[in-house]
């Protein structure tokens, strides 16, 4: 195992106060929120269900909350922004989950540990959080856009991954350099927990997915503040205003009754990689992760294929008839092809219902992605395999 050092670059304290008037804020609208929400599940690299997320934004708006959002580029370099996200955990501890229940304790509402959260690492960092980054694609992006609007601050146009991940350390700022740390997490019984140093990244997602496993396979982590100066150089940009593309695109294809996958594909510069039914979904939750073997028999142009996809909460590897077709750090998109939407499955984070007809999408991941410490975090060899990473359009060349 490598040797890392945490760079932690001093946050500078702000003094400012944001006002709309005074930056280029945009508010979004009802339709562009909810593109977003479909688009962001498109980008999840695992089934997402947008409905609920959906659903929260619309009693928000109803309830008066406004939605704003700011790009990188406006950001003040004075400014605090911090990601907010649950964190799993596959196999909990039972025994836990049955003492906690025989106790009778109050389970914190899914708003009110978001915002609790903020407000632990905003106390702990003696400055005010001015805007929320999204951590991941998926349902982290309604988590973003209620807190921030809870709070009255824009959320960022970028993310800190611009996918789902499935382990905490795997993130934009840490191959840039900047540590998560300090990092809040908040249980649903509301145990507040700080940690204030880790050793690497490596350790600050053992220590809180640890937390999730003992914590019925719930918590919630605000992690990795940073300041104007670093989201210019440590964040995905324009990484929402592509969630509202994909959600858009798509959109308007089944309006128009046109192909959504075509649409999504001219949208992104992707690859269809396959296109067939679920034949076979094994699953289990081990580790505080969701782990599935997938195998998709081939229909329509791939009728008589076989695509197998090794899953850890996301997509990581794609093989067509054996032959390695796609790989983490890029990006595998598995759709519906009538909608261009993500599968949906209420069985778990990742999984993929037996008969569901599904559509393979790849793109090549960002450039960040792909440098030797993005390869190292989240290409094969990261999961177990023996084999380097070895970029998709290559693979697609063939």
């Amino acid at each position: 195992m490598p040797t890392y050092r945490i760079l932690l670059i001093p946050l500078i304290l702000f003094t400012s106060t944001l006002l709309a008037d005074e930056l280029k804020i945009k508010e979004l609208n009802e339709t562009e929120l909810i593109d977003m929400l479909r688009g962001s599940c498109i980008q999840s690299t695992r089934s997402c269900d947008p409905d609920p997320s959906i659903s929260l934004i619309k009693e928000a708006i109803k309830s008066g909350k406004k939605f704003k959002m700011i790009s990188v580029d406006d950001f003040p370099d004075d400014g605090i922004v911090v990601a907010v996200q649950g964190i799993g955990g596959g196999g909990p501890w039972e025994y836990v989950i049955e003492r906690t229940n025989s106790q009778g304790l109050d389970v914190l509402s899914e708003s009110k540990r978001n915002n609790l959260v903020v407000d632990l690492l905003s106390e702990f960092l003696g400055k005010e959080v001015t805007a929320i980054i999204r951590s991941e694609a998926a349902e982290a992006t309604a988590t973003a856009l209620l807190v921030a609007a809870e709070r009255n601050i824009p959320i960022l146009d970028a993310g800190i991954t611009g996918r789902a991940v499935p382990e905490v350390q795997q993130s934009i700022p840490w191959i840039s350099g900047i540590a998560s740390i300090p990092t809040a997490i908040v249980t649903p019984w509301g145990d507040e927990i700080i940690i204030k140093h880790a050793i690497d990244e490596y350790r600050v997602e053992d220590i809180s997915r640890a937390i999730a496993v003992a914590s019925a396979g719930d918590a919630v982590i605000t992690m990795t503040p940073m300041n104007g100066k670093q989201i210019k150089y440590a964040a995905l940009k324009n990484n929402l205003s592509d969630a509202i593309k994909f959600g858009r695109v798509t959109r308007e294809a089944v309006e128009t009754n046109s192909d959504p996958i075509d649409a999504l594909l001219n949208a992104s510069s992707g690859y269809k990689l396959f296109q067939g039914l679920v034949t076979k979904s094994d699953e289990k939750g081990d580790r505080g992760f969701n782990w599935i073997d997938v195998e998709i028999s081939g229909t329509d142009d791939f009728s008589g294929k076989t695509y197998k996809v090794f899953v850890k909460n996301e997509n990581i590897i794609g093989w067509l008839d054996g032959e390695i077709d796609a790989m983490s750090p890029d990006y595998i998109y598995n759709l519906d092809p009538n909608t261009g939407g993500s599968i949906m499955s209420n069985a778990g984070i990742g999984s993929y219902p037996i008969g569901q007809e599904v559509v393979l999408i790849g793109l090549p991941s960002a450039d960040q992605w792909r440098s030797d410490m993005g390869i190292e975090l989240m290409g094969p060899k990261h999961f177990g395999f023996d084999f380097d990473f070895i970029p998709i359009e290559k693979l697609q060349s063939k």
